[in-house]
């Protein structure tokens, strides 16, 4: 009973901090949009942490084929971090620079939101257990 008690909070806490990353990304690409060869840099999180919930989708997913191979141990939500991947592909402007000011400021304002949903969310989830405990 006790070791699913915070799962929640654990899923919640695991997306603040890809979304903290992702508003450190964002800035970061903000401040460099004058920047000559700057490329754009992303954060990916949703989809490894799908993968590890077990979604079905899953472009992780390991086969065994003989049986001296590893065998497939499916991902644990403490493994799961996000991670940071630079756009080497695309060019906004003939500079080079890959920023494209008016995507990155709405990527800003909607990982905001996200941010302090997640945290709304986990301030209620201890107010339940808060309630549960001082029943009087």
């Amino acid at each position: 009973m006790w070791d699913n008690l915070f799962t929640s909070v654990n899923l919640l806490g695991k997306g603040m901090e890809a979304s903290w990353l992702r508003n450190e990304v964002i800035s970061n690409n903000i401040a460099n949009v004058d920047t000559v060869g700057f490329k754009a840099s992303s954060v990916q999180f949703e989809e490894i942490m799908a993968s590890a919930l077990g979604d079905g989708d899953s472009k992780m997913d390991m086969s065994v084929t003989h049986e001296k191979h590893i065998s497939k141990k499916p991902l644990s939500i403490d493994d799961v971090e996000p991670v940071v991947v630079k756009d080497e592909s695309s060019s906004v402007r003939y500079d080079e620079n890959s920023v494209n000011i008016e995507s990155e400021m709405v990527a800003l304002a909607k990982n905001s939101i996200h941010y302090y949903s997640m945290v709304s969310k986990i301030n209620s989830e201890f107010r339940k257990l808060d309630m549960a405990i001082n029943i009087d």
